[in-house]
């Protein structure tokens, strides 16, 4: 990928990121308190996107998007989650004060969206809003199960706006108790009229599945939610964390009709709706490794992404602006064909074995020479995953 090119990708996702806002917006204008801090958010998204800009001049790539996965701990034990399937034992999570630099650091690089996500973030809710408080500008989408959304945390809500709950349902009832457990799903619409009471700006995010695409996708489902107070639709495509699962992830022809069914539904309704990852084609590949985000892990390893749990930098350890410059991201972000997904499911997870030596190689003392399989490419490496990572994915 030539400069002009790399730089066209990012001008891309920097204009699609103020279009959604602004949209936001509009959505919200009829409420004055909501739309003075989304317009905040909004003016200050073309401030980052320009800071950003000036660091790149500088030799330092830094994405608009990052995801803090805050905490490994859950009030839930879903199928299929995927902290389950990352592994990694039991790491201590980020003390609050490294958590707070981490993100201190990130807006002032330019960050200018963090997702908050878990486990269950909102178990560290008090340290959430403190960040959110901290940096009213930044826009904190929690991804969140939404079962401790009690009346006071409804209330802390409403008088923090620049934090948006993003609350998971997996369809209908029979799909979201299925997955979640019984009686899950009734509890989440009382959530959602408790959050719609308060005007409170918020979405639901759904894991798109082979088996649940129909129903929710289809318009029943989008008005139900809709009724129930969500503006924004977040729909993640489903990543095989759990061995044996791969039969769930979308067909070609699905992920081709969930881009075209997104743009209907944000032309028809009074929402947001946003893919996970998105179209990729239009951006060379994924926009993983800081090409649009980078993951933080509980435990503070800047990582690809969520479903790709690999690191040659920790945050406890390392300045944000530091890990940024990671050979593994380097190395990936110089190789866009690795992060094109070719079967579905994530890219980097199907190449995790040249990704591995390309960290090893990262990681090797001064003077070591790195393995042939981090030099020549993923085709090289899909040949056996470290014994370590294995028994992990089992897990």
């Amino acid at each position: 990928m030539t400069v002009d090119e790399s730089n066209r990708y990012r001008d891309l996702f920097n204009a699609t990121l103020e279009e959604t806002l602004g949209r936001a917006v509009r959505i919200i204008a009829s409420n004055p308190a909501l739309a003075l801090s989304g317009a905040v958010i909004l003016r200050h998204q073309k401030r980052a996107a320009a800071v950003r800009r000036k660091h790149e001049q500088e030799g330092l790539l830094v994405p608009p998007v990052m995801i803090v996965s805050v905490t490994s701990r859950c009030n839930l034990a879903c199928a299929g989650c995927y902290m389950h399937g990352r592994g990694g034992g039991h790491r201590a999570e980020m003390e609050p004060d490294v958590l707070a630099s981490v993100v201190g650091e990130a807006a002032a690089l330019g960050v200018s969206i963090v997702v908050l996500a878990g486990g269950e973030p909102l178990v560290r809710m008090e340290e959430i809003f403190c960040l959110a408080r901290a940096h009213p500008r930044v826009l904190f989408p929690v991804f969140t199960n939404g079962l401790l959304i009690d009346d006071t945390v409804a209330e802390m809500l409403a008088g923090c706006r620049n934090v948006v709950p993003v609350i998971s349902f997996e369809g209908f009832r029979d799909e979201t108790d299925r997955r979640r457990g019984s009686g899950v799903y009734d509890r989440l619409i009382a959530v959602c009229a408790r959050l719609k009471g308060r005007n409170v700006f918020f979405g639901c995010s759904v894991t798109a599945t082979r088996e649940n695409f129909m129903d929710v996708t289809g318009e029943k489902f989008i008005r139900q939610m809709l009724q129930a107070g969500a503006r924004a639709f977040a729909f993640v495509e489903y990543v095989p964390m759990v061995p044996g699962t791969e039969g769930l992830v979308l067909t070609p022809e699905q992920k081709k009709s969930l881009q075209v069914v997104l743009l209907d539904y944000d032309r028809t309704f009074p929402a947001l709706f946003i893919g996970f990852p998105g179209d990729e084609a239009a951006y060379g590949g994924c926009l993983a490794a800081g090409r649009g985000f980078v993951h933080v892990s509980p435990s503070g390893d800047l990582e690809p992404c969520p479903a790709a749990p690999y690191s040659d930098a920790n945050l406890a350890a390392v300045p944000l602006k530091d890990a940024l410059r990671s050979g593994l991201l380097n190395r990936l972000r110089e190789t866009p064909e690795v992060l094109t997904e070719s079967s579905g499911g994530c890219a980097l997870r199907a190449n995790r074995a040249w990704v591995e030596a390309l960290i090893r190689r990262e990681k090797a003392p001064a003077g070591v020479p790195g393995e042939d399989a981090a030099v020549g490419g993923p085709e090289k490496g899909i040949v056996a995953v470290t014994a370590e990572h294995d028994d992990a994915m089992e897990g």
